[in-house]
């Protein structure tokens, strides 16, 4: 079968960003930029993204464009006869599934405070009935099973489209809207009063808030969230590189990817802050700041309802781009591996992921008893595989195997990113791959750990 290629540059840098940007942009990197001392963190968090978040997803674009295969074809197809690199394309496969199973849930409970806001069930509640409601949804499985299914089930509808007709020709629409969207709701944010006040601690570098925290504890934080924001190391994007033509370099197009998926995290900041000041509330609130803390602000807020319906129309589409970017991964699997015509991939995948996303979003009610790895529930436990033990290990097989002689070798991983117009990558950066990268990625690996 023909693979199909990307309509367009912008289709492909759209969906590509689209894969990145989602619930770790808009709702993590606020949060643990209010814990970790606001600007200060977020002039880390760039630096990282640039020498450590640009180069892996080089390497994955590289292995995907150069083999035009998914996760473990693509290893087959570029490794030395007898080597077993490929093994860890199976990784990335049950890496992309692990995340799905937990991600659809919580891209249900965006959809859900999405109908909430657009049909005015927040109005004329108190603050203590806000703040009860996510607690409230969370005991009943009947209601996030609904929220969660429309997410499958319609994140399978578009990738069964094909790349073309589906994935890119939503993406494209999504990505314009949620842009527009969170301008105008960052707009919203810092014209409140107050809001100056939240402005200075997210985006002016404080020393002294760094070192309450811990400095290395901040560096870490940063580099933990630069490394995170673009799910590497699953070959979530490698599929996207099997989907490019030659005409630009890879680097090129990594930096324009982190660009688009900064400026989200970084707007984020800017609808969250000034707002959180602005109402008097804590912007450190870690994860209840979604569906605890900004409910609470947009009932107390002129135009509240409205402002509310359009922040979680937003989150909605920031983690559904990922969903359905993930949703095309597995399905390329399916048919590049067992031979499968799409229409089969969609079905089999939209039901294995209806009933393998249900022990996450019963985790809270039914087997709300259940403690699995460090006594954490079964999200927890499932983003802990991914998160702390699958993207950094990854990343690291997918660097050996771009660096070394006994993977892909470096030689070739190079002419493969620097075809095309174009960012180049120089020669001379070799040492850097090859001893600091690892480095870096093994202290986040031990710190993800610890």
């Amino acid at each position: 079968m023909k693979r199909e290629n990307f309509q367009s540059r912008l289709g492909f840098l759209l969906v590509s960003a689209g894969c990145a940007i989602g619930i770790g942009n808009v709702w993590r990197f606020p949060y643990v930029a209010g814990q970790n001392g606001g600007g200060l963190f977020v002039l880390f968090y760039l630096l990282f993204l640039l020498t450590m978040g640009v180069p892996v997803l080089t390497m994955e674009l590289a292995v995907g464009r150069a083999s035009r295969k998914s996760a473990v074809q693509g290893y087959h197809a570029l490794e030395k006869p007898g080597s077993k690199w490929h093994i860890h394309g199976w990784f990335c496969v049950a890496g992309c599934y692990l995340l799905m199973m937990y991600y659809t849930t919580v891209a249900g409970w965006m959809l859900d405070y999405f109908v909430r806001f657009l049909t005015g069930s927040f109005t004329g509640m108190d603050a203590a009935a806000i703040s009860g409601a996510f607690g409230q949804m969370l005991q009943s499985p009947a209601e996030m099973t609904l929220f969660m299914a429309l997410v499958v089930v319609l994140g399978f509808a578009v990738v069964s489209f094909g790349l073309q007709k589906g994935l890119e020709r939503i993406s494209r629409f999504m990505m314009t809207a949620l842009l527009l969207l969170i301008l105008m709701l960052a707009v919203n944010s810092c014209l409140l009063p107050g809001a100056g006040e939240g402005l200075s601690f997210y985006l002016l570098p404080s020393l002294s808030r760094a070192m309450e925290q811990g400095l290395f504890s901040v560096i870490t934080a940063a580099m933990n969230q630069a490394f995170f924001t673009l799910s590497l190391g699953i070959a979530a994007m490698e599929i996207f590189g099997s989907y490019m033509t030659r005409e630009n370099t890879l680097t090129g197009e990594a930096v324009r990817i982190c660009l688009l998926d900064t400026f989200v995290a970084l707007m984020s900041g800017l609808i969250i802050f000034p707002a959180s000041f602005s109402f008097g509330v804590q912007p450190d609130a870690g994860p209840s700041l979604i569906f605890v803390t900004l409910p609470n602000v947009f009932a107390g807020m002129r135009g509240g309802r409205f402002w509310g319906t359009l922040f979680f129309l937003f989150m909605t589409f920031a983690s559904f781009t990922t969903v359905i970017s993930v949703f095309e991964n597995l399905i390329a699997n399916c048919i590049d591996m067992f031979g499968f015509s799409r229409k089969k991939a969609v079905i089999a995948n939209c039901v294995f992921l209806l009933l393998a996303s249900m022990p996450c979003l019963l985790g809270y009610n039914v087997l709300s008893g259940v403690h699995l790895i460090g006594g954490r529930d079964v999200l927890d436990t499932e983003d802990f595989l991914v998160s702390n033990l699958l993207l950094p290990l990854g990343s690291l097989v997918y660097l050996l195997f771009c660096t070394t002689r006994w993977g892909w070798g470096f030689d070739n991983y190079l002419a493969e990113a620097n075809a095309g117009e174009g960012i180049k990558l120089s020669a001379k950066l070799k040492p850097f791959f090859q001893f600091v990268l690892p480095a870096l990625i093994l202290l986040i690996f031990i710190s993800g750990l610890l």
